[in-house]
């Protein structure tokens, strides 16, 4: 079966302007020459995310770090958080953590995103960190207290950096992944609500008539009862819409 899932702006050559991808498009497009934002970027499961991510940055004057992360499913916090740590380092060609904080600072934006969250999708034999933390369940929580801790003490240095992040709480209910954040009605806009508080939040979803047009610009496009059949199944997530019509061909 296709890989429906865009990790890079190479993936998105079917991609169909909406909505909430001009408000991604304007939200991004304010982090240039300005620093000390935190984007959050929502949306259920099979949205699109990634691609609005990609193609709003493959349309957008800005200079951009795309983090990565490759980690075994059955690591421990401690070797997530030190696998974190030496492949930005690596990467960046430095060798402390406020070497990572200045270098940082070049970029309008640092963007943790699919490969650094679900990079399983380009290395079967790794794990990103949302299956890992999938797989793992409550036993994460050491890494993320952690990433807490590392926030609070050096805070000082995220004033000049801007930080863009695909951000998901999912649970799986029927072989289906729902998004706490974006499907569960009044308790998800209440947490979004709290989101906003502290940070800006964009939130990828679409209405029906825009899910349809997406459909229809594939070449997986299949007939109108097929994709009312499936908009009725999965809601407005084309990924899912696309992996459902494959398999009926």
């Amino acid at each position: 079966m296709t890989n429906h899932k865009v990790l890079s702006s190479g993936d998105c050559k079917y991609f169909v302007k909406t909505r909430s991808f001009r408000h991604l498009c304007q939200t991004l497009q304010s982090l240039k020459g300005k620093k000390g934002r935190f984007v959050h970027v929502l949306g259920s499961p099979g949205t699109g995310k990634s691609a609005n991510i990609y193609n709003a940055l493959a349309r957008l004057d800005l200079k951009v770090y795309d983090a990565f992360l490759f980690i075994d499913r059955d690591s421990t916090p401690d070797e997530v958080y030190k696998t974190f740590w030496d492949t930005i380092e690596e990467d960046m060609g430095v060798k402390t953590k406020k070497e990572v904080y200045k270098k940082a600072e070049e970029y309008d934006l640092v963007l943790f995103a699919d490969p650094f969250l679900d990079s399983e999708y380009i290395d079967e034999n790794k794990v990103g960190l949302g299956l890992w933390t999938e797989t793992n369940g409550p036993s994460t929580a050491p890494f993320y207290f952690r990433v807490l801790r590392e926030y609070l003490v050096h805070r000082k240095y995220l004033k000049d950096l801007n930080l863009v992040t695909q951000t998901a709480w999912v649970l799986k209910y029927k072989k289906i992944r729902y998004d706490i954040l974006t499907d569960f009605s009044v308790f998800s806009s209440f947490l979004v609500f709290l989101l906003k508080i502290f940070f800006d939040v964009v939130q990828i979803k679409y209405t029906k008539e825009e899910t349809i047009k997406i459909i229809r610009n594939h070449p997986l496009a299949g007939t109108d009862e097929q994709i009312e059949k499936y908009i009725d199944e999965y809601g407005c997530r084309p990924r899912f819409i696309f992996e459902a019509l494959e398999r009926d061909q």
